[in-house]
C-alpha cells in the first residue's frame, strides 16, 4: 500500500483532473457550441417580442424541477409570463406527451431536462402548428424528433461535447438555453445567480465532478451559501445548517426536493424555490417534509422486501411487486446496487405491464445493458447510471436471464462502492496544512471521491457509545491524538486496544475554532 504524505496526496488529486478542459469559470464553452442552439434562441426572442404563449415542460425530479425554476425565474426578470407544467409521475408519466400538449395554450414549447424521445408528441406540435424546442441530455433514439430545435450535447452532431471531458444535467443544458437567449436579445443578466440551483441538479442527477462539473459546483456552493433564494434561508435554519456543504445536496437537499414528485406532485417542490417570502417557503416546506417522511416509510419497507429477490449467483438483481409505490422505484434500486454492488433492476406491477427504475454500479453503462434487451421492452431510456424501462411481465423471466447471460466480467469492472482509498497515512502527517490540500480539490462527489485513509497501529480512547451505534472516541499513534467519529459502528474495541482504522479526514465547526476529526468508515484489528 502506498505510504502517503503531503505531496503525494496533492499529486493523486492532481491527477484526477489532468484530462480536464476547463479550470475557471471564464473558460467554459460558450451556449453557441451547442447543435440548433442559435435556432432555438432567435425563435425565443422572436416570441418574446411577439408576446406569443410560451410553455415549459419539465420532470418530476430534481434536475427537472430545477431546470423549469431556471426557465421560470429568468423569462419572469425579463417580464415575460410563462406556462410551467411539470407533468405528474401518476396522472401524466415521464415528459412531453401527445396529452400535456393537447392541453397547453401555446404557440412555441420548450422542454426542460426530457424530450429527447418524445416522437409522438414532437408528431403533435407539427399537428397543431406549434414550435417545439427540445432541451434534454438523456441518450437519444436512433432518430430525432421532428421538432424545430433539439438541443442535446449527447448529439452526433453536437460540438459542445467536443469541448468538455464530462457529461451534464438537464439543468446545465436549460442554463445554456437562457444564456444564448440573453445573448440574442442584447441584454445584462447574471447568469452566475442560478449556480446555486444549479450545482444541486449536477449532484441530484449523479453528474461526475470533473472538469466544468467541479468548477459550476464548487462556485454553485458559494453562491449556495449566500442564501439568496427564501428556500435556502428556511432550510438553513430548520436543520441548523451552519453553511451548505456538498453533503448537504445528496443527504439533505436532493431527497427533500424529489419527495414530492416520488409521492404527490413535483410542482410543489417547484413553488418552493420559487417562493417569494420565508413564510411561503417555510409552509411548503412542512408539506415536502410530511412527503418525504411518507416516502421514508415506504421506501424501507420495499428495500426490505426486495432483497428477498437478491442471488449471489446472479450477475443483476431483478425485484418486482405489485404493491410497491412507483414514486420509489428508483431510491430502491439504488439501495439494491450499493449494498450487493450489481445492476439492479425494481418494478412496479400494473396489469400485465412492468414499469421500473435500473441503478447501475461504477462505470458499467445501464443503458448499454437495456440495449441488448430492448427488443422486449416497451420503452426504455436515461443515463448512464440510471435509467427508467417498461416491459411486458409475461418477459420479466427472460429479462432476468438475458441479463445475466451477458458478457461482462466482474473482474473487469469495479463493482466496490465508490470509496478511494489513497494509501496509508501516518498520523504525523496530518495538520491543518493537509486539510487545505484536501479542500483545494473541493466538492468531493461521483467521479472525484472523498480521499479515504488507514492509518496503523493506532491506540482507541475514550469511547463513548451514542444511541447504542454511533462511536465517538480519540485515536493516538506516536503521542497525536484525534478526535473521531464513527457511525453505524459494527465493531466496537476494547479501551486502549491497539487498532487500524480506515477513514476521511474533516474540519469540525462545533468548537470556537475548527479542530481535525477523523471520520472513520472502519476499525479493524
Amino acid at each position: 500500500m502506498l505510504a502517503l504524505n503531503k505531496t503525494k496526496i496533492k499529486q493523486v488529486l492532481e491527477d484526477r483532473f489532468k484530462n480536464d478542459f476547463h479550470k475557471s469559470l471564464s473558460t467554459i464553452p460558450k451556449p453557441h457550441t451547442f447543435k440548433d442552439m442559435n435556432k432555438a434562441a432567435i425563435r425565443i426572442a422572436k416570441a418574446i417580442k411577439n408576446k406569443e404563449k410560451i410553455a415549459v415542460v419539465g420532470d418530476y425530479d430534481v434536475d427537472g424541477i430545477v431546470s423549469s425554476t431556471i426557465m421560470s425565474e429568468f423569462f419572469a426578470n425579463l417580464g415575460v409570463e410563462i406556462i410551467v407544467k411539470i407533468p405528474n409521475r401518476f396522472s401524466d408519466g415521464y415528459g412531453i406527451s401527445e396529452d400535456i400538449v393537447s392541453n397547453l395554450d401555446a404557440s412555441l414549447i420548450i422542454t426542460v431536462d426530457n424530450g429527447i424521445v418524445a416522437y409522438e408528441a414532437a408528431n403533435k406540435c407539427k399537428e397543431l402548428g406549434i414550435d417545439l424546442i427540445i432541451s434534454d441530455h438523456h441518450t437519444p433514439g436512433d432518430t430525432l424528433p421532428n421538432a424545430y430545435a433539439v438541443i442535446n450535447p449527447k448529439r452526433d452532431d453536437c460540438e459542445f461535447s467536443k469541448h468538455i471531458n464530462c457529461e451534464i444535467c438537464g439543468a446545465q443544458v436549460a442554463w445554456w438555453l437562457c444564456g444564448a437567449i440573453k445573448k440574442e436579445l442584447d441584454i445584462e443578466y447574471n447568469m452566475a445567480s442560478f449556480l446555486d440551483l444549479l450545482c444541486i441538479a449536477i449532484v441530484a442527477d449523479m453528474m461526475n465532478l470533473n472538469d466544468l462539473n467541479h468548477i459550476l459546483v464548487r462556485y454553485g456552493l458559494k453562491e449556495l451559501n449566500k442564501l439568496n433564494r427564501p428556500a435556502f434561508v428556511v432550510l438553513k435554519e430548520k436543520y441548523k445548517k451552519k453553511f451548505f456543504d456538498y453533503e448537504s445536496i445528496p443527504f439533505l437537499i436532493a431527497p427533500l426536493l424529489n419527495a414530492s414528485g416520488r409521492m404527490d406532485d413535483a410542482s410543489i417542490s417547484y413553488k418552493f424555490l420559487r417562493a417569494k417570502s420565508l413564510n411561503e417557503a417555510k409552509n411548503l416546506l412542512e408539506i415536502i417534509e410530511k412527503l418525504n417522511q411518507d416516502r421514508k416509510e415506504q421506501e424501507k419497507q420495499s428495500f426490505l422486501e426486495s432483497i428477498e429477490f437478491a442471488n449471489e449467483n446472479d450477475k443483476v438483481i431483478i425485484a418486482y411487486s405489485k404493491n410497491w409505490h412507483k414514486g420509489i422505484l428508483g431510491i430502491v434500486a439504488g439501495r439494491l446496487a450499493k449494498q450487493f454492488n450489481k445492476p439492479s433492476f425494481v418494478f412496479n406491477i400494473e396489469d400485465d405491464l412492468a414499469k421500473g427504475s435500473a441503478r447501475s454500479v461504477a462505470e458499467l453503462d445501464i443503458l448499454e445493458l437495456l440495449s441488448n434487451v430492448s427488443d422486449i421492452l416497451t420503452n426504455y431510456g436515461g443515463h448512464k447510471g440510471a435509467a427508467g424501462l417498461a416491459l411486458k411481465v409475461e418477459h420479466l423471466k427472460e429479462f432476468k436471464t438475458r441479463l445475466n447471460n451477458l458478457e461482462f466480467n466482474y473482474n473487469d469492472i469495479d463493482f466496490c462502492d465508490t470509496t478511494n482509498t489513497l494509501g496509508e497515512l501516518e498520523f504525523s502527517e496530518i495538520d491543518m496544512e493537509l486539510l487545505d490540500i484536501l479542500s483545494d480539490f473541493e466538492p468531493f462527489g461521483q467521479g472525484n471521491e472523498k480521499p479515504f485513509f488507514i492509518s496503523k497501529g493506532v491506540i482507541i480512547k475514550n469511547l463513548v457509545l451514542l444511541n447504542e451505534k454511533h462511536l465517538k472516541c480519540t485515536f493516538t499513534q506516536n503521542n497525536l491524538t484525534f478526535e473521531a467519529i464513527c457511525f453505524n459502528c459494527d465493531f466496537i474495541p476494547f479501551e486502549n486496544e491497539c487498532v487500524n482504522i480506515h477513514y476521511s479526514l474533516q474540519k469540525n465547526y462545533f468548537k470556537p475554532s475548527p479542530t481535525i476529526q477523523l471520520n472513520i468508515s472502519n476499525i479493524y484489528i
